[in-house]
């Protein structure tokens, strides 16, 4: 599957969309930045935003849940089916919703999350490696392995053991298998609609534990 920067993005469409930090440099140094960056995906996933983020947060209470309730009657520009932080890249699985919400969504995210970076760490300068990568899903198979694909990334990539997966929060897994509640910033209803329970899916996404892993290291062997 090649990514392509010229992809155009259709509305009702599926796309695995994902980057890393400059340098594979880390981007996600602690649960406070995780914590921000989930912040940021929940606020900018609305179509028309009023004001940045930042701004947002410094709004009296009152002004913030009236600003909530603008954003909950905008449509969504994406919809956010599955996605994973991991310390020096991310995934998301996206439907788009609006023309350019694909787009959209991304650069608001990762430039309020550049200034939030640069500003704790007092910096300049980009963090994320270029324009983000994309890629059309064109099948239901497809579709339901890069769900599991992002859900183990943390596995695989050695960063956690896989008896704490559930326990990953960075995540949208833990909104999938149920452990998470509140206020998810996921739709796990298309995915889900491929399964007969939340346990069938459970067991698809830990069936793969050590094929996922054999794989990942094929691929650090190559680009050595």
């Amino acid at each position: 599957m090649a990514t392509n920067r010229r992809l155009v993005f259709s509305n009702g469409y599926i796309y695995h969309v994902f980057n890393r930090g400059i340098d594979r440099r880390t981007i996600f140094t602690g649960i406070r930045e995780y914590s921000r960056a989930q912040e940021l995906i929940q606020f900018y996933k609305h179509s028309e935003t009023p004001i940045r983020y930042s701004k947002f947060l410094q709004l009296p209470n009152s002004l913030k849940e009236d600003v909530s309730r603008e954003l909950n009657k905008n449509e969504s520009q994406v919809d956010i089916l599955a996605y994973c932080l991991m310390p020096n890249h991310f995934h998301f699985m996206l439907q788009q919703k609006i023309d350019r919400g694909i787009p959209i969504f991304v650069s608001n995210f990762t430039n309020a999350y550049t200034r939030y970076f640069n500003t704790k760490h007092e910096r300049i300068g980009p963090i994320f490696e270029g324009i983000f990568k994309a890629v059309l899903v064109e099948s239901d198979e497809q579709f339901i392995h890069l769900s599991r694909y992002i859900h183990l990334n943390p596995v695989v990539s050695s960063v956690i053991n896989e008896s704490d997966l559930n326990k990953y929060k960075w995540s949208s897994y833990p909104e999938y298998i149920s452990i998470l509640k509140g206020n998810a910033i996921s739709n796990r209803d298309l995915v889900m609609s491929m399964f007969e329970s939340t346990k069938h899916y459970e067991k698809f996404v830990l069936d793969h534990v050590e094929y996922g892993k054999k794989l990942e290291l094929i691929k650090h062997l190559t680009l050595e």
